[in-house]
């Protein structure tokens, strides 16, 4: 398989496991938001370390953080993504999943954005048509509740920017997940402190809230590891494209599972993302066959080329 090919395969199983995440944050709805994003990042902090430690790679986590740059890139990830799973932990215990699956919907489209504007990376007249077609369904969701969805906003945004910072880090993904958790550890643990002040606090309180928030470090970890690792080795436009199966997931568990209502203007809404995920797929699949057609024919006119003669010399 190939670096390309593996990447994929990590993002598949990671969003597989976002996707079906809901199930699980819904189990500890009873307890703050706030405590369960702390416990999600020290037992997680736990987990990294020890998988590096048994790696020998822990000194490289020093390195990670050698310079301002690299300190302030990573620090600007760990805020991204804890201000996502702080929302989306929010979005389940107050009902507002469906919503949620849709600010995931609209990362794919967000990325198609920063891919275009970072990374000059070029659009197709149906991709800029996709990209038009989310942010129509935004204006007609925000109509039609008289307060803009802002849960699928900030998890699109925050989602998005913390996939740009990955992409432009040159540290392995284990080592910068690990710096990330480290660098908001010292907020959850105060977190933690506040919450646990005068006997009050989840953990320790009950045993099975107890394990389930234990488990938040392996749930948060696996996946970050493997999104981490197929970052850095798919386009932003690819990465948009697999995303695709995490709100679908969350958007099944809501309405089906969680029983969430789905009223007239979010059914409007989901049709045109849905119709900008069809287009923006359709636009995608078509130019990587011309892209892969092009580089087959390079590849073949190159071996002609300098196939060599039989007086030894290279001739066409």
């Amino acid at each position: 398989m190939t670096e390309a090919g593996k990447g994929v395969a990590a993002l598949v199983a990671a969003c597989t496991v976002w996707g079906l995440s809901g199930l699980y944050y819904k189990l500890l709805a009873h307890i703050p938001p706030i405590e369960i994003l702390a416990h999600r990042t020290l037992w997680s902090l736990v987990f990294f370390t020890l998988v590096l430690l048994a790696q020998g790679r822990l000194g490289q986590l020093r390195l990670a953080l050698g310079s301002r740059r690299a300190a302030a890139m990573i620090g600007f990830a760990a805020l991204m993504i804890s201000v996502n799973w702080f929302v989306f932990i929010l979005s389940i215990q107050i009902g507002k999943a469906t919503e949620a699956s849709l600010g995931y919907y609209l990362f794919p489209l967000v990325a198609v954005g920063i891919g275009r504007v970072i990374f000059g990376e070029r659009l197709s007249r149906m991709q800029g048509v996709a990209v038009a077609l989310a942010a129509c369904a935004v204006i007609l969701l925000t109509i039609g509740l008289g307060v803009a969805p802002w849960i699928a906003v900030i998890l699109s945004l925050s989602f998005g920017l913390y996939s740009l910072v990955k992409k432009r880090l040159s540290t392995g993904p284990m080592v910068s997940v690990t710096a990330e958790v480290l660098l908001l550890a010292p907020v959850a643990l105060g977190v933690l402190g506040v919450a646990h002040h005068n006997g009050g606090g989840a953990f320790g309180a009950d045993l099975a809230d107890s394990l389930l928030l234990m488990f938040a470090g392996i749930l948060t970890a696996g996946p970050l590891m493997l999104f981490s690792y197929a970052s850095k080795r798919v386009r932003m436009g690819t990465v948009g494209l697999v995303q695709y199966i995490n709100p679908t997931l969350q958007f099944v568990v809501a309405v089906a599972v969680f029983a969430e209502p789905f009223t007239g203007w979010q059914v409007a809404s989901f049709v045109l993302i849905w119709i900008a995920l069809a287009l923006y797929s359709a636009s995608s699949v078509s130019l990587e066959r011309v892209a892969r057609r092009a580089r087959a024919s390079s590849s073949t006119v190159s071996t002609t080329v300098m196939k060599p003669a039989s007086d030894g010399s290279a001739k066409p």
